[in-house]
């Protein structure tokens, strides 16, 4: 069994031993590790991808639960080998656009996205009825203008016991620290633009100045370090006719594009075909 084990603290010395003593001790092979300083924030981060017994997944989370008390660090221990009957629990952030969050409510509804939708975390209150509409419970974490409670996130995904983050045009940034906690290809992000070509917050607009009859969107893990490789799961493009108005084509990126590109990145995660490994995709079938 593939366990990820994530650990997030002040920092300090000796944080990762007890963690790592414990795995070998138990003769887990250690399949990736990352470990971090943020000497800014002063803030150890680590990653262990470790594949142990079945048998020995409760009593790994007992231990880390103690390792985290002790050593005054969030631990979190997550497999995506969830057994049957359970399925993987998506928790579903969105901003202000419908359509892309609906598209994942929808596949999970008709059985194409085989999981269930444990949350609908939000830092506007647009998508409240998304959420009714399909007997969601939704989680509002962001103030007046709209500014996120990044806590608040962090403590509702481990209320409603979350396994993915779907970043369905949620249009706030997350902190590395969130990142951490959810490492190792837990949060799924749509950027409505094909990357790495055009990145940033006005991909549309971008793309229509360079002159381009092909647009897209990148459906993509996401990591605590931007750009720090090739996180894509999936991509969608539609092409336009010269001359085409930049109002048109959002439009038609928003309402078809974009939502197919994000189920179908999803249906793959899920379906565990892929997976991140060192921040990279790799297929499953191909190891």
């Amino acid at each position: 069994m593939e366990v990820v084990i994530t650990a997030l603290g002040p920092d300090n010395v000796g944080l990762a031993d007890p963690i790592i003593h414990y795995v070998t001790g138990v003769g887990a092979r250690i399949a990736e590790i990352q470990m971090y300083d943020h000497d800014e924030e002063h803030l150890f981060a680590m990653l262990c991808r470790v594949d142990i017994d079945h048998h020995e997944l409760q009593p790994l989370r007992e231990a880390m639960r103690q390792i985290g008390d002790y050593k005054k660090l969030a631990v979190r221990v997550w497999t995506s080998e969830i057994a049957a009957p359970q399925k993987p629990r998506l928790a579903i952030c969105a901003t202000y656009l419908e359509q892309t969050p609906r598209a994942v409510l929808q596949g999970v509804a008709d059985g194409v996205i085989k999981a269930d939708v444990a949350v609908m975390i939000a830092n506007r209150r647009k998508c409240a009825k998304l959420a009714d509409e399909f007997g969601v419970p939704f989680v509002m974490i962001g103030d007046e203008n709209g500014a996120a409670d990044d806590s608040a996130m962090v403590a509702a995904l481990d209320q409603y016991a979350v396994d993915y983050v779907i970043l369905a045009r949620y249009m706030r940034v997350l902190p590395p620290s969130t990142c951490w906690q959810f490492a190792g290809g837990r949060i799924i992000n749509l950027h409505h633009g094909l990357l790495p070509g055009f990145p940033g917050f006005r991909p549309y607009h971008d793309a229509h100045r360079s002159r381009m009859l092909t647009y897209g969107a990148t459906c993509h893990f996401i990591i605590p370090e931007l750009d720090a490789g090739n996180q894509i799961i999936n991509q969608r493009t539609f092409s336009v006719a010269p001359g085409t108005p930049i109002a048109d084509i959002i439009r038609r990126g928003e309402t078809e594009n974009e939502p197919a590109c994000l189920a179908e990145g999803v249906r793959r995660v899920v379906d565990r075909e892929v997976f991140l490994h060192f921040h990279r995709v790799r297929a499953r079938t191909a190891i």
